[in-house]
């Protein structure tokens, strides 16, 4: 039964991650597309807070001696490396007069590394000095509150941080055995029926904007007052936990050839925006590309990328470990 459960928990990741591609992928043709426009915003209200709450029901050894280290050097030295690297990349694509490196405003995708890193260290403290309900009280109300803020959200992803949070801090109290009712068809089929409204809502609603589902502006950037702002967050927090259950309940339980491959969604995430920037600035892909041919380079690239043999060669790289085969080696010997 185990085993079940931590395939499972691979398959969501991976298809997680294709969401995370696909969605970039469509971004610039959202507004050419109703149905393109409709299928982002469906997947964005909650493939990354679903993404963060798996991590943060991954993140159960938060007491261990020497986590948050870990976890420091796993986040925030491919944070560092990664800025550079797009500074340069981007001062290459974009012909600029010199490379731009901010270590306070994360690059685009990166600011999810510098979040989760806030997100273990809120959990570490959430865990020592506080119960289950009030530590979920007290994040929903910074996840509120900080729309409040009329200062840049986007230094250190502090915006992302606090609205995220909760979904974090809910993964990290959930119990594997809680999942089990998503499975039943009087569950699934609900939440189905709420998936495709929700999708035809957006269809017939292009006009939403869709940073409400970013969680990295204030209110007033929104050019919402502060009662609105609030309302609008309590209906996208509501909007994701029943899609993040909808998600959830129809990702297959048995294993398959990527089941494994869901361990490697950090190189995806790190390495498939090169190839999404460079897209979008190729003249030829000013049109609309069919649906269609999104979604296939959104599975082969996330294909290429969480391989096993992508995760060999960018291992040492990313994780500061060597090569699986010279450790391999090394026992034998």
């Amino acid at each position: 039964m185990m085993k079940k459960r931590d395939e499972y928990f691979d398959n969501v990741r991976f298809f997680l991650i294709f969401l995370v591609v696909f969605g970039h992928l469509m971004r610039p043709y959202v507004y050419d597309n109703p149905t393109i426009y409709a299928l982002y915003m469906t997947i964005y209200s909650f493939h990354m807070p679903a993404f963060i709450f798996i991590s943060g029901f991954f993140a159960k050894g938060i007491m261990r001696p020497g986590y948050i280290k870990k976890t420091a050097g796993k986040l925030l030295i491919p944070l560092v490396i990664f800025q550079v690297i797009y500074a340069v990349f981007y001062y290459w694509i974009e012909h600029e007069d010199a490379p731009s490196v901010s270590l306070l405003i994360p690059e685009w995708s990166l600011w999810f590394l510098i979040s989760l890193f806030f997100w273990h260290v809120l959990l570490l403290g959430a865990v020592k000095w506080l119960k289950p309900l009030p530590a979920m009280l007290l994040a929903l109300a910074a996840g509120f509150l900080i729309g409040l803020v009329t200062e840049s959200l986007t230094v250190l992803s502090i915006g992302r941080t606090f609205v995220f949070f909760p979904f974090f801090l809910a993964g990290y109290y959930v119990k594997k055995e809680w999942f089990q009712p998503l499975f039943k068809l009087s569950v699934r089929l609900p939440l189905l029926v709420a998936a495709v409204i929700l999708f035809v809502y957006f269809y017939d609603h292009t006009h939403l904007q869709i940073e409400w589902l970013f969680g990295s502006k204030s209110y007033a950037a929104l050019e919402a007052g502060a009662a609105e702002g609030l309302t609008y967050r309590l209906l996208v927090y509501a909007l994701n936990v029943i899609m993040i259950a909808f998600c959830l309940s129809f990702v297959p339980r048995k294993p398959f050839f990527f089941t494994s491959w869901g361990r490697n969604t950090l190189y995806v995430y790190l390495l498939h925006g090169f190839f999404v920037q460079s897209s979008r600035r190729v003249d030829t892909l000013e049109l609309p590309p069919s649906l269609f041919v999104l979604f296939i380079t959104a599975v082969v690239l996330t294909l290429i990328l969480a391989s096993p043999l992508t995760a060999a060669l960018f291992r040492p790289f990313l994780e500061q470990k060597r090569p699986g085969f010279l450790t391999k080696k090394e026992k034998k010997s």
